[in-house]
């Protein structure tokens, strides 16, 4: 930007799905500041940004260990995982001990079932999420009932165009649940 540049943070599955170098490339970017440091977390869907949120929101789980549970398994399998309770399959990522892995099924066992019916991709080696469905994850885990961010989802997509970038839409989303 300007002549400077940005160190973005991606998880590796994120990294392995970017277009080759110099193709133009949209990224989600959360930016956490500490005493010693800002650093910025990139993602490649609402879904996966979502996601990092509620790891992070984990006690002992900062946001390089986000990533790092992101890179361990596609968004997907990483969700039922939690959902299932599976430690077993959570301890194999690098840098998840049994603790952590309990800790995780034990705080975010139910918000996964809420991010999984809510636009997590369903195919096993799905590239990323329609912005529909990216869409309504937001909505949903902004505190909206499924119900509500489809049809709001559904309007902002009439209002704004299909191809309309997700925060456009995502405005229009929101205009369309206040109003």
């Amino acid at each position: 930007v300007h002549g400077v540049g940005y160190r973005v943070a991606m998880s590796l599955l994120s990294l392995s799905r970017l277009p080759e170098n110099g193709a133009e490339v949209s990224l989600r970017v959360r930016t956490v500041v500490r005493e010693d440091a800002f650093d910025l977390y990139g993602f490649l869907s609402a879904v996966e940004e979502d996601l990092f949120l509620q790891l992070t929101s984990v006690s002992h789980v900062g946001p390089k260990m986000g990533i790092a549970v992101l890179s361990g398994l596609e968004v997907d399998e990483l969700v039922a995982a939690i959902a299932k309770g599976d430690v077993a399959r959570l301890t194999k990522i690098h840098g998840v001990g049994k603790k952590t892995a309990e800790r995780l099924v034990l705080e975010l066992k139910d918000k996964m079932k809420l991010l999984g019916s809510a636009g997590a991709p369903a195919a096993k080696g799905a590239k990323k999420a329609s912005p529909k469905s990216d869409l309504v994850s937001a909505l949903v885990n902004l505190g909206y009932k499924e119900a509500q961010a489809e049809q709001a989802a559904q309007l902002a997509e009439e209002r704004a165009g299909a191809d309309a970038a997700f925060e456009l839409q995502f405005r229009e989303a929101l205009k369309a649940l206040r109003g």
